[in-house]
């Protein structure tokens, strides 16, 4: 222990650290000595962001297709930087090469036995423009064919296999089935998991391509009315995506671990396919009018009845020669420049950052995903803005990061946060939004130490539906609205009757802060009714219409994210709550070791379980210090101590099989790809009945609780 640190306890405790005195400042916020000067900043902040203003941010971003490193793509980098640099941010355009396919052919055919063709597409997306006032944005010439990024080119012609939604229970149903997928191609929905993991197993189990399309029951006319109607998914709409093994690596597949600066040498590049997060097959994405003569034409076995979609015939496994389709797929893969915008806020303390990101480019225009979002991160920029001209400086340094190709994999945010993982070891939080704004009903994300963070930041938000964002957000989760769809033991908070605030899994830009360098994050967005995810009909037209025609949301949403930024730059004790975090790894295990048990392994989670316990008890401790800090006192050595214990939870070895995945308590499922797995090394051992694989990873993350816990007991003093 130092010096200083030692000075800090001893003055903490003469200071009567948990005497009323703190506690007797109004309103008391958790991490705040005397929250009555940050009151005053939140009370300028909040009325500072602009409905309207937030309005034309979307129109203006979503004027043009912006696929990642078009120039239209460039024109948004400079829009963002425009206004970054308005609000008086440091602010810097930074750029890498990264590798990235563009559809030079995108040809499919279906044919029946008797070599009648069924089906030749994709057919271009299209609404009657009699109909409901039609689309004004669907026949841009620039927008691409719709096309899986990280597909490989190929020239096939296979007999059909429906597999369901592609997940491995699936593709383990069709082998329960004697139904060989080898030498297929194979026809799944979406949705249940990642579309990249789709791709993933049917190429190890042998598939010749894979086309992936929307079923109606899923995110069409079943939900609801379909566009121009209504927000639901219309029958020509594709649903765009990558299929990069996102569950292996983030990011540009040529160079996991280090950034894609555009100087960076050839000869550290991975060039062999076989080491690289891409596949090796063939993928394309249909509607589901052009999925639909292939899955009536399928013979074979009856589906299961649970795989059965919304379309008015039965569905069949195929298999045989009732239907064969040809893919004929030609990409331009090729080095790509993309665009990163950064804005920084200069604080106090130049080394521990509060960043907070947004990503930009879209498959075609990205109103909901991602501008919502883009278009609220201005406006908290522009209400830091006018804080930052009435004399306001953070304790802490902000930076903005405006990511591109995050459709792609993620691919900006992760070669920035690679180029700073230095800088990145001191940062107290990454901020995430993506889906902005699809609807009404509030939802977050978050590792456990800064649910409760959250949960004050929405508390002290304004809802449009009168109370607040907390009020709105606990009455939809309670009438069964706006929780995301997650796995159960996704969500572990130990008060049933709070606010369930999901866990971190992957799909969007915190993946790198978190889960690569061990950055507490967290994710926020406005849910509602969006059925044209990643189709052209996500535009500026099917936003107002459905999403937020005041954009008194994407209000909402600059508030709370600016507050997030707000009080994680200038608390005075870093509001990480590691009791929680304690008790959620502890029923972590716990379920781990019942899943155990009835695999009937042998393994020894005794060690585990001792340090979770340890994790769990320092944590406590050092919740009490935190919550009532003393002004005047010295809270850099307790705050170095909180933000390191996160830290300590990295695996410097990562998760089998995928190294680039260091924490030990939060990763995306190798085969599920969006959905969080907890303790991921543990149970995906469990998943696999490997006992030599589980207690290695037992063993791994005992480890990582006692170096986290010896963190936390050195900040408690003990």
């Amino acid at each position: 222990m130092t010096r200083s640190f030692s000075n800090f306890l001893l003055v903490s405790s003469a200071a009567a650290l948990f005497s009323t005195v703190a506690l007797a400042q109004t309103p008391r916020v958790f991490g705040y000595a005397d929250f009555s000067q940050q009151a005053k900043w939140d009370a300028a902040f909040m009325p500072v962001p602009d409905a309207k203003l937030a309005g034309e941010h979307l129109k203006t971003l979503t004027a043009e297709p912006h696929w990642a490193s078009s120039p239209e793509d460039h024109k948004t980098a400079l829009y963002v930087a425009e206004k970054f640099k308005a609000a008086g941010l440091q602010t810097e355009i930074v750029p890498f090469r990264v590798l990235l396919n563009k559809p030079v052919k995108i040809e499919i055919e279906a044919f029946d036995a008797q070599g009648k063709k069924l089906m030749s597409g994709p057919t271009p997306e299209h609404v009657d423009p009699k109909e409901y006032g039609g689309d004004s944005f669907q026949d841009d010439p620039r927008i691409l064919p719709a096309f899986n990024g990280s597909s490989a080119s190929g020239d096939v012609t296979a007999e059909v296999v429906y597999a369901n939604y592609g997940t491995l229970e699936d593709f383990k149903k069709l082998d329960a089935l004697n139904i060989s997928v080898k030498d297929k191609i194979v026809l799944v929905r979406y949705g249940a998991n990642f579309r990249g993991v789709k791709v993933y197993i049917a190429q190890q189990r042998g598939a010749k391509g894979v086309l992936i399309y929307s079923d109606p029951a899923d995110d069409g006319y079943t939900r609801g009315d379909a566009y121009p109607r209504g927000p639901f998914r219309p029958a020509s709409a594709v649903q765009r995506g990558s299929v990069q093994f996102l569950p292996l690596y983030p990011g540009d597949p040529e160079t996991p671990g280090i950034a894609s600066t555009p100087d960076l040498p050839d000869s550290q590049r991975i060039t062999d396919p076989a080491k690289m997060n891409q596949p090796s097959i063939p993928s394309n994405p249909l509607s589901y009018q052009d999925a639909a003569p292939i899955l009536q034409h399928l013979d074979g076995p009856l589906s299961p009845r649970e795989w059965q979609g919304a379309l008015p015939f039965t569905y069949h496994l195929g298999g045989t020669a009732s239907v064969k389709v040809h893919m004929h797929l030609e990409q331009d893969y090729k080095l790509r420049t993309i665009w990163d915008v950064i804005g920084k806020i200069p604080g106090d303390d130049p080394n521990a950052w509060v960043v907070a990101g947004n990503h930009r480019d879209a498959w075609v225009y990205g109103a909901v995903d991602p501008n919502s979002g883009t278009a609220a991160m201005l406006e908290t920029v522009h209400g830091l803005g006018v804080l930052l001209k009435q004399g306001w400086k953070p304790k802490r340094t902000i930076v903005f990061g405006s990511w591109d190709a995050e459709e792609e994999g993620l691919m900006g945010s992760t070669e920035w946060a690679e180029m700073h993982a230095a800088e990145l070891s001191h940062a107290v939080a990454y901020f995430n939004t993506d889906v902005g704004v699809a609807g009404p009903n509030f939802d977050a994300s978050a590792v456990p130490s800064l649910k409760e963070f959250v949960r004050e930041v929405t508390r002290e938000v304004p809802s449009p539906k009168g109370g607040t964002v907390y009020d709105q957000w606990l009455n939809d989760q309670h009438e069964g609205a706006g929780r995301r769809k997650a796995p159960a033991r996704n969500r572990h908070d130990a008060n049933a009757e709070d606010v369930q605030i999901g866990t971190l899994g992957s799909g969007s830009d915190y993946t790198p802060f978190i889960q690569h360098l061990g950055v507490p994050s967290t994710d926020i967005g406005s849910q509602g009714p969006y059925g044209v995810y990643h189709s052209t009909f996500d535009d500026y037209n099917w936003f107002i219409r459905n999403a937020d025609p005041t954009f008194v949301y994407e209000q909402q949403q600059a508030r709370v994210f600016g507050l997030e930024v707000l009080h994680m730059a200038d608390a005075d004790v870093l509001p990480y709550d590691y009791k929680l975090y304690g008790s959620e790894i502890g029923s972590y295990l716990t379920e781990a070791r019942t899943r155990a048990t009835e695999a009937k392994m042998q393994v020894d989670f005794s060690a585990a379980a001792t340090a979770a316990k340890r994790f769990a008890a320092a944590g406590e401790r050092a919740y009490r210090l935190q919550s009532a800090p003393t002004q005047g006192v010295d809270a850099a050595p307790l705050n170095a101590a909180l933000r390191n214990a996160e830290s300590a939870l990295l695996n410097d070895a990562g998760l089998p099989k995928r190294p680039w995945f260091k924490h030990t308590i939060y990763a995306p499922g190798e085969f599920t790809g969006y959905a969080a797995v907890v303790i991921p090394g543990v149970n995906e051992g469990i998943d696999e009945a490997d006992n030599a694989r589980t207690q290695a990873q037992l063993d791994a993350l005992a480890a990582a609780l006692n170096r986290s816990a010896a963190i936390l007991e050195g900040a408690a003093g003990l």
